[in-house]
């Protein structure tokens, strides 16, 4: 690119860039002190009276070169945004936003920018069907329509919010297939926070067909991780965050630093993953320090690339909005369990033992083992005072052989090695996998006489080709029992879990949901229904409630941190109230004992006390509260600072007996299932005239549309009355295992209708309709397909027939000349057969 002075008649102009004959761009230069944004003006005028013979093309408001740049020579500051870095600006067209740079672009970035016609683009991208090698569904094409009508709002920075186990990597797929298709980009970069993420993503991107027999890796040239620079012909780019860092924030040859322009999108796939609140980290990852540095470098190395930002979560996380905006797009894990994409859990199953339910204790003077954290040596001490453990520190702060080896036995009485179904254990530290590991084919072996050795393996990251393992797990029949500790929290697809084991206490919401979603995928092949959760450490009573966005009771183990977290997420007025209620009542105990660094900290951040803090968060409403709270994200952090805090050198070994207390199953706030049937029963008597949807249930079952089973479903799973645990809760009160539907529980409990397994309704339902006339035979094998759709769906209308299976069968229209025009008439005659009273 050659760079040149050049006079105008409206003055001389600081610098001219061209490539060839052709000049790309204007750079107005000024002094260092000078607002540097507003300088774009000057640069604009320029390049309107640009005169050139290699230059005839004009572009809208009379722009003669496209490219238009303005300096002060500052570093780029976000604090003084607008006072440094280089502001640019694609003069192409006027909805063409101004933004800082990190750098400049190279001569090729600017003629590949060249080459994007975003208004052709988007046109074209409106037109396009959504058809290729793989059927979408419906959730994932409207999260690709909101990505794509946020693009023509000019938007730079996304969110789309997605459970996982619906389909993130898919929906990227097609996402990026259209974009490049279209030519709306010209090299994207997906980035991963692990290599077996990448490594699993690229294999997705090289196999899955896209167009005929074509996959998209044929269609697009792909690069791995593997891959430190992208070639020319390059279109997608798998990247991991901190490959990304090392390049961009710690490369010892400056040449060797990507250009800013590099990507003109960045998808980011598990963008929550700065987020690293009580997470084991792995030795990549260690490099960071720790959650602040990190999240700090994360957000420094998405800045620098002058692109496109496309962040993909399952759980958003507060910095993961302030770097990425509100989720423009949101699919829940609950709405994906109502609509049959993913699989429910039936209430947790509760391990209690003499241990977990009293706590460990070593009295004064006892003479205690002890593990010195940094030798490995064990050696023995006498404790200078009395010792008190609870089963939160289990495993963390005092080593319990006999309490993992209580839970492993009883484990093993619920999970049969010899039946299909895998089952992941989620240990505290990489130590504690070892000693699950050991316990656990001890007690199977006992319970079933033998096991074989490679039936229960650890997965972390210190075990010898752990990617191999990972792909065995997901594809092999051994390991069948994996025991983990972050490794397979986020991210892995092993479709067969149907055991989800909880050894450890987490307070992370985040990543609680993250190891819930390992469990959640449909698996066809095994019969998956439901997956079950084993809990030894009284997890999900602490969590579930959080995992719904709601506060949770005072505790003292919350953090400043997650309460402010929370304080700044939560929408209802009462939560905030009881979210900042329990902030105040924390931070009254932390003022008694307050460091005088933490307290000039606070100061420093927000320019007021802690005092004055707490009388801000007391006499303000809730709403006020949280505004306040999110003006200082860090604020949490630094009120949890202990700077004289030192770890532990040692951790006890406790020798103490264990036993299991009790086994019991969860049914949230009621402690039996009767209890939990009987304020079923009550909230739908009391509510069937007041939900619509419920009324059409209980008095017009015929009527009732597909739209509206939805809503009815995603009403009782707000109320928390999930047709997986009203069938559990009525296996543990009758001891009958019904597979009925949720209709048939919200009439049993309005009416007294029999409890009926659905499959025999429509069996029944069907007989019936066959028996009321002549059907030819085609008209009779539909029939039956209606008959195993409705099995299925539980509704079928005009709608979903035109959308489901029927489809590809000419719809509704073309089965409505099949049955004579009488389609409609049939459905509701096979709904009125449904609910007959047996």
């Amino acid at each position: 690119m050659a760079i040149a002075e050049w006079p105008t008649a409206s003055g001389p102009a600081d610098y001219a860039l061209f490539v060839g004959e052709t000049c790309l761009g204007i750079v107005e230069a000024k002094r260092y002190r000078k607002n540097v944004s507003a300088a774009v003006d000057q640069a604009e005028r320029y390049s309107k009276g640009f005169v050139s013979a290699a230059n005839a093309d004009q572009w809208d408001d009379g722009f003669v070169v496209p490219f238009v740049f303005a300096t002060n020579g500052r570093p780029y500051l976000k604090q003084v945004e607008t006072e440094s870095g280089i502001w640019f600006r694609d003069a192409r067209l006027p909805s063409n936003l101004r933004r800082a740079l990190m750098g400049w672009f190279r001569p090729d970035e600017l003629l590949s920018m060249l080459e994007v016609d975003k208004e052709k683009a988007q046109a074209s991208l409106a037109a396009r069907s959504f058809d290729f090698g793989f059927q979408l569904r419906p959730y994932q094409k409207a999260a690709i329509e909101a990505v794509e009508n946020t693009l023509a709002t000019e938007k730079r920075e996304m969110l789309v919010a997605m459970a996982t186990g619906t389909g993130k990597t898919k929906l990227a797929i097609a996402m990026l297939y259209r974009l490049l298709a279209t030519k709306r980009f010209r090299r994207i970069c997906f980035v991963v926070d692990r290599s077996a993420l990448g490594t699993q993503t690229t294999d997705e991107f090289m196999s899955t067909a896209i167009e005929g027999p074509k996959t998209f890796g044929q269609l697009f040239g792909i690069k791995g991780l593997e891959d430190i620079k992208p070639d020319p012909e390059t279109r997608v780019h798998i990247c991991t965050i901190q490959g990304l860092v090392k390049r961009v924030l710690y490369n010892n040859d400056p040449a060797d630093v990507p250009p800013i322009g590099q990507y003109d999108l960045m998808v980011i796939d598990e963008c929550h993953r700065g987020y690293l609140l009580d997470r084991e980290m792995s030795d990549a990852e260690l490099s960071f320090r720790g959650q602040d540095d990190y999240i700090s470098k994360y957000r420094r190395v998405l800045e620098y690339f002058d692109a496109v930002k496309i962040g993909l979560t399952a759980t958003p996380a507060l910095h993961t909005a302030q770097i990425f905006g509100d989720p423009i797009y949101t699919y829940t894990y609950r709405e994906a369990v109502v609509d049959g994409w993913l699989i429910d859990h039936e209430p947790p199953i509760r391990f209690q033992t003499a241990l977990s339910k009293a706590g460990i204790t070593f009295d004064v003077g006892d003479t205690v083992e002890v593990l010195d954290s940094h030798t490995g040596e064990v050696q023995n001490t006498v404790a200078p005072d009395e010792l008190n453990f609870k089963v939160e520190d289990f495993n963390r702060k005092v080593i319990t052989q006999p309490f993992n080896q209580v839970v492993a036995e009883e484990l093993a009485k619920h999970i049969d090695p010899s039946l299909e179904g895998k089952t992941l254990v989620f240990a505290a530290t990489d130590a504690h996998a070892d000693i699950i590991v050991n316990e656990l084919k001890k007690a199977f072996a006992a319970q079933y006489g033998s096991i074989e050795d490679a039936a229960i393996r650890k997965i972390t990251g210190s075990v010898d080709k752990v990617g191999t393992l990972i792909r065995s797990f997901r594809n092999d029949a051994f390991p069948q029992i994996a025991v983990t500790v972050d490794l397979l929290t986020t991210g892995i697809d092993v479709p067969k879990i149907t055991n989800l084991v909880f050894i450890r206490r987490v307070n992370s919401r985040i990543l609680y949901e993250q190891m819930l979603g390992r469990a959640t995928r449909l698996c066809d092949e095994i019969g998956k229904e439901v997956f079950r959760i084993f809990d030894a450490v009284d997890l999900y009573a602490t969590l579930q409630d959080l995992t719904q966005m709601k506060p949770v009771a005072s505790n003292p183990k919350l953090t400043f941190e997650q309460l402010f977290d929370e304080l700044a997420t939560v929408t209802e007025d009462d939560q905030r109230e009881l979210v900042r209620d329990q902030a105040l009542a924390k931070l009254h105990r932390r003022l008694r004992k307050l460091p005088s660094k933490v307290a000039q900290a606070v100061e420093d951040l927000t320019g007021e006390t802690v005092e004055h803090l707490r009388d801000r968060l007391k006499q303000g409403s809730p709403a006020e509260a949280a505004a306040h709270v999110r003006k200082f994200p860090e604020l949490g952090k630094v009120l949890d600072w202990n700077p004289d805090g030192k770890g532990p050198i040692w951790i006890p070994i406790s020798h103490h007996e264990d036993s299991m207390h009790a086994v019991t199953t969860g049914y949230g706030e009621y402690e039996k299932p009767e209890d939990f049937l009987d304020t079923f029963t009550s909230f739908v008597k009391n509510n069937q005239n007041r939900i619509a949807a419920l009324s059409v249930v209980v008095q017009r079952p015929r009527d009732l549309t597909r739209a509206e089973l939805r809503s009815l479903r995603l009403e009782l799973d707000r109320m928390g009355f999930s047709e997986t645990s009203l069938r559990r809760a009525w296996n543990d009160a009758s001891n009958e295992d019904i597979a009925a539907s949720i209709i048939g529980y919200v009439r049993q409990a309005a009416l007294g209708d029999p409890l009926i397994p659905f499959e025999t309704r429509v069996q029944t339902a069907t007989r019936a309709i066959l028996a009321k006339g002549k059907w030819t035979e085609p008209q009779k094998q539909w029939l039956r397909r209606i008959a195993e759709q409705i099995t299925r769906e539980i509704v079928l209308d005009r709608d979903s027939i035109d959308q489901g299976n029927f489809a590809a069968h000419g719809g509704f229209n073309r089965l409505n000349k099949v049955f004579n025009g009488q389609l409609e008439s049939i459905l509701h005659d096979f709904n009125e057969e449904l609910w007959k009273v047996a």
